[in-house]
């Protein structure tokens, strides 16, 4: 377990170089680049916001291309193509690709405009279908929709709202305008809504039939063309055809452009890395000549950054140690078994200052811990059959899934270790497969015991395996304050508590009422029970008067160091919190064992073995995901509240170097 040792790095460069050297920092990714600090006459800050949000468009236009390709052409992926990780590019892709960045810059634009060009043809076939549609009632009128008459007679053509035949609509008019001399009505055609009918009259009597019409919610179409409806409806049919031809060419179109899509998926990354590297540049201080970087970087990088930057180019490099009132960035480094849990810490949080880097310690327990709540050996066999599968077939995964599917592996070898201790496979499945099929018992003994013939044995154990889970907390705490050569606060939160309750677990072991508990008992000798004793009393008395030792007033020394005292109680609630190691031990076992219980009532024929296997099938994945999702958080919680409670606080910042890091598509192939 280890926190990488930071050091401060100063760079001081031409500015003629300033563009090629953050380049080579953002690919190293291995220095964390600070606010240059305040300006002066001599040194300023760049204003790069109008640079910077140029290429966050770029950037966004870019994705926005990618979605429309998606939509149109998407990619053919497999079910696990999220684990392949990000592409490998060397330096002199990346060149390449940066040079043509223009182009396919162009080739974006092209794409959003064939997606907007599309949506417009699908929008005017849209219209005119609609056009189209509100024309079929007229289709059986003979002249254009916009037709008046002629010099002695005036024609109307129009709706009325409901249903009307052409008697119906003589009547209506006869009431309302008797004095009409003469007019005639044809009825076009109806739906539900609506009448169409076309109506003419003698001339000088036009705005007596139009106020009788509109008496009865006579209007005039909204198509109003000069053309006759048969003829408008074949323009608007070519019309809607055209359209559909042009967005079709539009989709061939973008389907070829497809063949650009990794050169988009670059160009999404580099207009990324652009306005970083923007970002960046206006937080360093610069002259007319020259500019400055200031930031962090792992000691164990700083000397071959440093070789590598005063190589390539005309700079100054200088590395110094981080001040001891400074607080320096936290990256955690551990080894293959331990690293795959850094993620467990850093969402707890990273060590503070002084503080040593838990991982290592609580690996072995989590790993431990969490085999020993899932408890089946085909189960953890499982996990570690996918997950070695996973990391074995795609390499280039992500560094976050990459560990936890490796922590996953670990976990579930541990699982597959507790399944053999307590003879679990599949539960029972074993034994209820052979005797329901082969009418014959078959088991495979446990290495240890079965939990659910024996539950307080279990539970017993869970308790010992939290007190030493607990111990070893209280122990890494005790190596912290012996690191910082705090002697006495050593002895004083420390030993006196490993007296006080080793002394009360020794007094509790002889007694009748853990004997009832567990089953067993012990009897010590007399002189051991005797030392128990003086252990507890002394650790008592210890805390009560060190705890508070920085105080002069002794009655509130004195109370303070009572109060102390009282958390000996919670150290209990800590112990009765690894109960939950016998609780989701047994929950797995008990549900396997109903799941093969319930597929074996089926009875021993083919359509049976069908039956059982279904049954088993889905049964068994349901207990599989719900235990794991069980085992996983309480796991969390024993680390979080348990054991990180009696040492660790956390607090500190993460490294966030300037680099590559936020690409979605690609990353560097050489990592230096």
């Amino acid at each position: 377990m280890a926190v990488l040792q930071m050091q401060k790095i100063h760079i001081c460069a031409l500015k003629s170089n300033r563009k090629k050297i953050l380049e080579e920092l953002q690919k190293r990714g291995v220095v964390q680049i600070e606010d240059g600090g305040g300006e002066d006459e001599v040194f300023h800050k760049a204003d790069t916001t109008a640079l910077r949000a140029e290429s966050e468009r770029n950037r966004q236009s870019a994705l926005e291309a990618l979605a429309v390709l998606n939509r149109y052409a998407p990619e053919k992926k497999g079910l696990l193509s999220s684990l392949e990780g990000k592409k490998e590019l060397t330096d002199r892709q990346y060149q390449e690709g940066e040079e043509q960045s223009g182009r396919t810059l162009k080739m974006i634009c092209r794409i959003l405009n064939l997606d907007k060009s599309i949506a417009e043809e699908h929008a005017a076939r849209t219209r005119a279908e609609t056009n189209l549609e509100a024309l079929r009632p007229w289709l059986g009128l003979d002249v254009p929709m916009n037709y008046a008459g002629t010099r002695m007679a005036a024609a109307f053509v129009g709706a009325m709202p409901g249903q009307w035949n052409e008697e119906s609509i003589l009547e209506a008019v006869a009431r309302e305008a008797p004095d009409i001399s003469a007019f005639s009505v044809e009825v076009l055609g109806r739906d539900r809504d609506q009448t169409c009918l076309f109506a003419v009259c003698a001339r000088d009597e036009a705005g007596q039939l139009e106020d009788a019409l509109r008496l009865n919610g006579f209007v005039r179409p909204q198509l109003m063309t000069d053309q006759v409806p048969a003829d408008y409806a074949a323009v608007l049919e070519k019309e809607a055809a055209e359209h559909d031809r042009a967005a079709e060419a539009a989709v061939k179109e973008l389907e070829n452009l497809a063949a650009e899509r990794d050169n988009i998926e670059f160009a999404a990354d580099y207009y990324t890395m652009e306005a970083e590297k923007y970002r960046v540049l206006g937080e360093m201080l610069q002259s007319e000549h020259a500019f400055f970087v200031e930031g962090y970087t792992p000691k164990r990088s700083a000397a071959s950054l440093k070789e590598g930057l005063e190589k390539r180019f005309t700079c100054q490099v200088e590395l110094t140690d981080v001040p001891e009132d400074e607080d320096a960035p936290v990256l955690l480094h551990n080894n293959a078994f331990s690293a795959p849990t850094e993620g467990v810490v850093e969402s707890f949080g990273l060590p503070a200052k002084g503080e040593v880097d838990p991982t290592g310690v609580m690996a072995f327990f989590y790993y431990f811990l969490f085999g020993l709540m899932l408890g089946d050996a085909a189960y953890g066999l499982l996990m570690v059959i996918g997950c070695a599968f996973a990391l074995k077939k795609y390499p280039n995964m992500g560094s976050g899934i990459k560990k936890m599917l490796q922590m996953f592996l670990y976990c579930g070898i541990s699982t597959t270790f507790w399944g053999v201790m307590f003879g679990s496979y599949f539960g029972d499945a074993v034994t209820v497969i052979s005797e329901t099929f082969f009418h014959r018992a078959v088991t495979i003994p446990a290495l240890w015991f079965e939990p659910l013939d024996d539950p307080m044995k279990l539970l017993m154990f869970s308790f010992l395996f939290g007190i030493i889970h607990l111990f070893t907390g209280l122990g890494v705490k005790g190596y912290m304050l012996l690191k910082a050569r705090q002697v006495m606060d050593f002895f004083c939160s420390v030993v006196l508590w490993y007296m006080l309750l080793i002394g009360l677990i020794l007094m509790l072991l002889p007694s009748e009422m853990f004997a009832s508990m567990a089953g067993v008992s012990f009897v010590f000798p007399g002189w051991l029970s005797e030392l128990a004793k003086w252990m507890a009393i002394i650790g008592a008395v210890g805390i009560v008067l060190m705890s508070a030792r920085d105080k002069k007033n002794i009655a509130v020394r004195l109370a303070l160091g009572a109060y102390d005292l009282y958390g000996a109680s919670s150290w209990l609630s800590d112990v009765l919190s690894y109960s939950r190691l016998l609780a989701l031990g047994l929950a797995t076992g008990v549900i396997a064992s109903v799941i093969n219980t319930m597929a074996s009532m089926l009875g021993d024929g083919i359509v049976s073995a069908i039956g059982f296997t279904l049954i088993f099938i889905v049964g068994h994945t349901l207990n599989i995901a719900i235990n794991l999702l069980g085992a996983y958080v309480h796991t969390n919680r024993l680390q979080f509240v348990e054991f990180f409670g009696k040492f660790y606080e956390g607090g500190g910042k993460g490294f966030r170097p300037f680099s590559a890091g936020s690409n979605k598509y690609f990353k560097f192939k050489e990592e230096n």
